[in-house]
């Protein structure tokens, strides 16, 4: 009985020891991109609605309206029809807009797509890595990105359609 808690002792010391050092390891040896305006944007893959997978760094050349978004956020909401105008107006011209969802279930998501007729990519960030990258709060938040994937402006909070216009206009290579 003395020998099995030990045992069990032992091994919870070990797992403590090994999440000490993981994090220790975390915080101060590995690299961070820093998430500012003229920095290059970090590079993410995820899978949109319909199982097609984007890359960030396939879009080079093109300027990208990257916007984090959720279901359940009414500023989102409220700015949703003026992105999916614009992106229609500004496609042509070498302007991309890709929807990062935080984490919803695809279903969802795809309803809210379906209500708001969104034309654009829209992506689901199931576990939230691409969203702490960025470091992203709060919603909604858009990275005007460049055609050479440099950080021209971030926005968080909600925009109007004017203001979608003006930012898209901005990124147009």
């Amino acid at each position: 009985m003395k020998k099995q808690r030990l045992v069990m002792r032992t091994v919870v010391l070990l797992l403590l020891l090994a999440a000490v050092g993981y994090t220790i390891y975390a915080n101060f040896f590995t690299e961070k991109t820093e998430i500012k305006v003229g920095a290059t944007a970090p590079d993410f893959e995820l899978t949109d609605l319909n199982g097609n997978t984007h890359r960030l760094s396939d879009y080079r050349g093109k300027g990208v309206f990257l916007n984090f978004w959720g279901t359940w956020c009414k500023p989102c909401e409220r700015e949703m029809p003026f992105i999916n105008e614009q992106y229609k107006a500004y496609k042509k011209q070498g302007v991309e807009v890709l929807a990062v969802n935080v984490g919803e279930p695809k279903l969802s998501v795809q309803k809210f797509v379906d209500r708001f007729g969104l034309t654009f990519p829209v992506v689901i960030d199931r576990e939230d890595q691409v969203m702490n990258a960025y470091e992203i709060d709060p919603l909604p938040t858009t990275f005007l990105i460049d055609k050479n994937g440099k950080i021209q402006a971030i926005i968080t909070g909600t925009m109007t359609e004017e203001k979608v216009k003006q930012y898209m206009e901005s990124i147009k290579p």
